[in-house]
């Protein structure tokens, strides 16, 4: 519903990036655009911080812009919020409420919502899925409105909300939607207008920067009455009315819950249930959050006497959470008010709320009016834990001896590079595996055949830190553990520079005599869909430091992990949720990023490509990493797996398609050795090379590219192949290049 609010708007713009539960936004608006049913331009962006960018120079040059995201997304953003509400440029963004990690964790609570209260954008609050429809149209026309000119979110519930199937009445013809809002108003500046030069932004000095803020918070207090008088109107296209809170039976309650969105439907019936017993209770959600509808909240509360706050947050350490404390001021401002206020932080991590749970609420309220004394403030629903079962989630199983000594590495006295004597693969075979079988992965993922034949060519202890991806989801799901040695996790953008730390860590300790001299590890964090867009300058940092560590890229061309959707790694014309084919487009439409170029280019030691389709080949560029990384510096590697789900192939076919990769040129097996390449496999040299038809044609996500009505496109890919290969072959045999 809230892809088709925003298509029937028609935004001019939407900067994205895709993050559960949020992602089906941008997809279902990438295949209705494939379709012809909207013309807005969807830019899928290097990250959150990036999106919040698109969308901010959107704004700026006077577009009607949209945006889509969730939980830790939000947060990578929140740092360009307050630059686009602080310089009034109206927008539009849902926020599909999702607990914020750490730990990981991608179901609902508000935890995400609560960043955003101090963001200075207005806050919608969407209970159903009707809600989200109707409020996300309401709100680009409060966003632009003369009196308020602010971005405005429209949060719902993450899978409470956001993934129901509900009967949703909306308007069969855009135009009445278009009416609504009306025409875009043209008073406001903005950076295109060429007779009407304009400064964003600029520097303020101390002394103006209140004067500002001041102009900014009269502006939110406006969008009460704005909001007010828009639902009127919107009621008469519609027939749905929308408050500044919906009361719930409050007319005369003595007892109630104040809830923010799905919560509120459920104590809804509960409310029927003690009204049939006699208990005069009642159930109080705001629609709007910013600004907070004080006065409408003092007006409902005047005759209740116990009223408890359920927050699916907490604000650590404060005695309640947010809107408890912002309750409690409400009242204050009312001396004849004497509602004793509960707060209760529930439902974190997308724990379900259930009818009898809302009674259990309700209980503590009418417990408050028989003379009791429950805690004011309590979390509910919660383990409270044992310390003596801390050791619970260490790793279970028996430290493995991974020296195999089979694996010799020895610099070349002339050359100075590596020289490797591996034994046959198959006594490699004994050495331990590195994860425990148990993971979740799908039938066919190379993730995991690709890292364990990559560590086999690495010698002794190791320390991997994880992206968030597939990797890191099948392998860890509380309270099991894949991995049999020391693992940490981290978010997408500060994965590298959070090992780097580590592995600093390691050689301080050491120089201070706290670790053994004789202790060693290899330290080796894994990314993998789409990890090396949101997390590139981290890695470039990490790499101009050049700390002794191997980033490691599992590239299955795409993010996976949030269902298939396009990554900077996804070649052209590429088919993924996010760049369908249809009418209007045919899959992706630009070019793969070349990660493995793009590190080389920081001089560190040494970067390579493999996959397990080769695999003596890729141990032996593993067993190379190890030593670089243990005596000179950063490695970076690029392993090609497979991904049978989304790539619309046969599991038993990854191993030939990633072959046919590899022999079309598309994956060229290299490696780049103290800025010197050297092509490792060359299908050329060896009459072997393929067409690049031959390997797109063995998945399904490209089997269009073939069709004659896509000749232009295929030659294009084929074209940047060769040129990619042609400048490959050029360093390797002009090792000055």
């Amino acid at each position: 519903m809230a892809a088709m609010a925003a298509a029937q708007i028609n935004y001019h713009i939407m900067g994205y990036f895709p993050i559960t539960p949020s992602t089906e936004i941008a997809q279902i608006l990438d295949t209705m655009k494939a379709k012809g049913q909207h013309d807005i331009h969807l830019i899928p962006a290097d990250g959150e911080h990036g999106s919040a960018g698109i969308c901010y120079g959107a704004a700026a040059s006077g577009a009607r812009v949209f945006n889509a995201t969730s939980a830790n997304g939000l947060l990578y953003m929140l740092e360009q919020l307050p630059v686009q509400s602080g310089t009034r440029f109206p927008m539009v963004l849902n926020l599909v409420t999702r607990a914020v990690s750490g730990p990981l964790d991608i179901q609902g609570d508000h935890s995400d919502l609560y960043y955003a209260l101090n963001t200075g954008w207005v806050i919608l609050l969407a209970r159903t899925p009707q809600d989200v429809y109707d409020l996300n149209i309401i709100a680009l026309k409060l966003a632009e409105h003369k009196d308020v000119r602010l971005p405005v979110i429209v949060a719902y519930d993450g899978f409470f909300t956001s993934h129901q199937k509900r009967k949703v009445e909306y308007f069969k013809d855009a135009e009445v939607v278009q009416t609504f809002i009306g025409d875009q108003p043209t008073e406001y500046p903005h950076i295109l207008d060429r007779d009407h030069p304009v400064t964003v932004g600029p520097y303020m000095s101390n002394q103006d920067l209140i004067n500002n803020n001041f102009q900014q918070s009269e502006a939110l207090y406006n969008a009460e009455e704005v909001f007010k008088e828009l639902a009127a109107e919107y009621k008469q296209y519609s027939g749905r009315d929308y408050p500044l809170l919906d009361l719930y039976q409050m007319e005369d309650a003595e007892v109630a819950l104040f809830l923010v969105n799905s919560a509120a439907e459920t104590a809804k019936d509960v409310v029927d249930q003690l009204r049939a017993k006699g208990i005069k209770a009642g159930v109080v959600s705001p629609t709007i959050l910013r600004p907070f509808p004080a006065e409408a909240l003092r007006h409902a509360l005047k005759n209740v006497k116990a009223l408890l706050v359920g927050e699916r947050a907490d604000s650590y350490g404060a005695h309640g959470a947010n809107l408890t404390h912002e309750v409690k001021s409400t009242l204050q401002e009312d001396p004849d008010n004497n509602t004793v206020v509960l707060s209760r932080v529930f439902g974190v991590g997308g724990k379900n709320f259930y009818p009898d749970e809302a009674e259990a609420f309700f209980q503590l309220t009418i417990d408050v009016v028989n003379g009791k004394s429950p805690k004011s403030f309590d979390y509910f629903g919660h383990t409270p834990g044992n310390l003596e079962h801390a050791k619970a989630f260490e790793v279970q199983t028996k430290p493995s001896e991974y020296n195999s000594g089979l694996i010799k590495v020895t610099p070349d006295d002339e050359s100075g590079k590596l020289k490797v004597k591996l034994p046959p693969l198959r006594q490699l075979t004994s050495k331990p595996k590195r994860l425990a079988p148990g993971h979740g992965a799908c039938p066919g993922c190379g993730i995991f055949p690709g890292l364990e034949l990559f560590f086999k060519g690495i010698e002794g202890d190791v320390v991997t830190l994880f992206h968030t991806g597939c990797g890191f989801v099948t392998t860890t799901g509380y309270p099991h553990s894949s991995h049999k040695q020391s693992f940490m996790h981290n978010l997408f953008q500060n994965g590298p520079a959070t090992l780097s730390g580590a592995v600093e860590a390691f050689f301080e300790k050491k120089r201070r005599g706290e670790i053994e001299v004789d202790d060693d590890f290899t330290f080796v964090m894994i990314t993998g869909d789409g990890g090396m867009d949101i997390g590139m300058g981290s890695a470039v940092g990490t790499a101009l430091r050049n700390h002794k560590m191997i980033i490691l890229e599992y590239d299955n061309e795409g993010y996976m992990n949030t269902g298939s959707q396009l990554s900077y790694s996804t070649p052209l014309g590429h088919m993924t949720s996010t760049s369908n084919v249809g009418k209007t487009q045919q899959g992706k439409a630009f070019h793969h990023k070349d990660t493995a170029q793009i590190m080389a280019e920081t001089n560190i030691p040494y970067v390579f490509t493999g996959t397990e389709a080769y695999p003596q080949d890729l141990v032996k560029k593993a067993a190379k990493a190890q030593w670089y990384a243990q005596n000179e510096g950063l490695v970076y590697g690029k392993l090609l797996i497979t991904c049978p789900l989304n790539w619309k192939a046969d599991e038993s076919q990854g191993e030939t398609i990633m072959k046919s990769a590899v022999d079309s040129c598309f994956f060229p097996l290299y490696e780049v050795e103290k800025g010197e390449t050297t092509i490792t496999y060359d299908p050329e040299a060896k009459g072997k090379r393929i067409e690049l038809s031959d390997w797109l044609k063995a998945m399904g996500k490209t089997k269009h590219l073939i069709r004659p009505e896509n000749e232009n496109l295929l030659k294009g890919f084929e074209a940047e192949v060769d040129r990619r290969w042609n400048r490959l072959k050029a360093k390797h045999e002009h090792p000055s290049l």
